[in-house]
């Protein structure tokens, strides 16, 4: 090593340092092989970076750094929910999906924490003077910190021994993530307190109303369970549940209520009878209970069995719609020079008994009963190679379904597209085959009845009319997105992985006042766009039961206030429809 060292600063870096040190490392005839290997050392790259990296920290902390904001994370998602509102292209999609890495928003979650000093309180030492009744190696001493949120654990008592165990762990809480409490554990003390002889909702009461640290004494189960993985298990909701109103759930406050249509990630179904269960979308990292599928179905099966469930498929009132005013349309308008409310119904589909062909789903036979409860359902965007998915529009009394489809077509008729369909009516002189209608004999109709090849059809006027599937499948085959308005009976066959369809549910809108008018206000019963008070009660009714029979079926609810604004917001659902990913029956996806 060379006798004169280069002079070093106050200010050399350690990285500096290093490199001196190295550069005045020279092997000899005695240390060759261990100056080698301190070359080799100091020379890493690595160290270098470490180097640096501590300097980095050293200068930063000089500075004594103080945050430029406490939200962070809450603006980060405010930036992510404006980016949603528009196609995202280039540096935007790319911002969108850093703002929402799990990890990105973590690490933000941690700075707002940090910026406004909101730690979990000190933790105090440990009792010198803990119960000895007990082994050391058979007694586990478990200390945790809880705020406002619950424990996420529940309780029971096992009616063998009669001691208190842990239930279940409830994936998220606070329980789950100390991993220090598991399932078959028995509960001995909480805060120095014997529950032995204390009933378990005292104990729940005793863990809900303790505030930041909790001491539980507890003996380990004999074999503790494996941490489990959450699982990617996705279903739809087909059923309101409210916990506080369910007698049967072991914990009222550990319970998730949901509506129907929400979107439930079950993360454990180790429970036969309460699965573990989040809302997508919401915040809350705890997981709540929720009743499983084969329990939510013996309890509606016995409340068949003492005739208080109601089945959804019930008898319903038909489908109305508007009258037309053109001479040569096929609907009926007036009957004995009287409008019947300026309503008209529609087209009466016939229900006969008949076989479904491969592939669709038949009614339910009269008795058999359909229990709702849950649907697996998967994310799906639609590739540029798979064909559009079909749309289609049911309404209710007075909903127009077909004046706003039509509207819709016309303003983009290279984008969208209608079914067209068969009649038995011989052809009119204006009319094209294949544009208004696909004219066909009687006897042919007859046969296509036979080989279930229409969705639905029916009579008028001594005419039949009828929607094939044939017909839709024409207009996907070019690429257009199809639009159909149909019976809600014929979603039984619709709703296959060929067409995948997206069900919007058309109702008009009814403000309060317009429902109580007197009828004195309209004697003619709406000549002058008005409505009869029984005919917006009627209408009330038949959007209420088609929602109570059909709306597990719906994708999205379309309040038709008027036309414009109807056509406005069908637009954009089906622009979303295009652009967005959509929750599907995983049926439809995977094979």
């Amino acid at each position: 090593m060379r006798e004169v060292m280069p002079v070093l600063s106050a200010s050399t870096g350690l990285h500096e340092m290093l490199a001196l040190l190295t550069s005045q490392l020279h092997p000899d005839a005695n240390h060759k092989e261990d100056l080698v290997f301190l070359r080799e050392v100091f020379s890493e790259r690595s160290l270098s970076y470490l180097m640096r990296i501590h300097e980095r920290l050293r200068l930063y902390e000089h500075q004594s750094p103080t945050p430029v904001l406490h939200s962070a994370a809450c603006l980060a998602e405010d930036v992510a929910e404006e980016l949603q509102i528009g196609p995202l292209e280039g540096d935007e999609k790319e911002l969108f999906m850093l703002l929402t890495t799990p990890h990105v928003k973590a690490v933000l979650t941690v700075h707002d924490t940090v910026a406004q000093k909101n730690f979990d309180p000190v933790l105090p030492p440990l009792p010198d003077d803990l119960d000895d009744e007990l082994e050391e190696e058979s007694v586990k001493i478990v200390r945790l910190v809880k705020n406002k949120e619950p424990l996420g654990a529940t309780i029971r008592r096992d009616e063998v021994t009669g001691a208190v165990v842990v239930a279940r762990i409830m994936r998220g809480g606070a329980a789950d993530r100390s991993g220090l409490v598991h399932v078959g554990d028995e509960l001995r003390e909480v805060n120095g307190n014997l529950i032995i002889h204390k009933r378990p909702d005292e104990i729940s009461q005793i863990l809900s109303q303790s505030q930041g640290s909790i001491t539980l004494k507890i003996i380990p189960a004999i074999k503790e369970e494996d941490r489990l993985k959450e699982s990617t298990v996705y279903l739809r909701a087909l059923f309101d549940y409210t916990p506080f109103e369910d007698k049967a759930t072991p914990c009222q406050e550990a319970g998730l209520p949901f509506h129907r249509g929400d979107i439930l990630q079950v993360v454990s179904q180790d429970d036969a009878t309460w699965w573990q269960a989040k809302r997508v979308g919401d915040s809350n990292l705890r997981a709540g209970l929720v009743p499983s599928r084969q329990f939510q179905e013996r309890r509606l099966a016995h409340r068949m069995k003492m005739g208080t469930y109601q089945s959804p498929k019930s008898p319903r009132s038909p489908n109305y719609d508007q009258a037309c005013d053109k001479e040569d349309c096929d609907c009926e308008g007036s009957s004995s020079g009287q409008h019947i409310a300026g309503l008209r119904r529609s087209f009466r589909m016939s229900r006969k008994d008949r076989q479904s062909s491969p592939g669709e789903s038949r009614p339910a036979e009269h008795g058999e009963a359909e229990f709702l409860t849950y649907e697996e359902v998967t994310r799906y965007q639609q590739k540029p190679s798979e064909k559009p998915r079909l749309v289609v529009l049911i309404g209710s009394l007075g909903a127009r379904i077909n004046e706003l489809k039509q509207k819709v077509i016309a303003e983009n008729p290279h984008r969208y597209g209608v079914a067209v369909p068969h009649t038995t009516r011989p052809r009119k002189s204006h009319e094209k085959e294949g544009v208004e209608y696909h004219f066909i004999s009687k006897q042919a109709f007859e046969a296509d009845i036979l080989s279930n090849k229409f969705i639905e059809y029916g009579e008028y006027k001594e005419n039949q009319y009828g929607t094939s599937l044939e017909a839709i499948r024409t207009v996907l085959g070019r690429n257009k997105m199809c639009l159909v308005d149909v019976q809600p009976e014929a979603l039984k066959i619709l709703r296959t992985a060929e067409f995948k369809p997206y069900v919007v549910f058309v109702k008009p809108y009814l403000p309060e006042g317009r429902r109580h008018r007197s009828r004195a206000a309209s004697p003619e019963g709406g000549d002058n766009g008005q409505v009869m008070d029984e005919d917006l009660v009627e209408m009330c009714h038949s959007a209420e039961q088609m929602e109570q029979q059909y709306g597990h079926l719906v994708d999205w609810i379309l309040v038709k206030e008027d036309s414009t604004s109807a056509c406005v917001e069908l637009r954009h659902i089906l622009e979303r429809l295009e652009r967005e990913p959509q929750w599907v029956p995983v049926g439809w996806v995977r094979p």
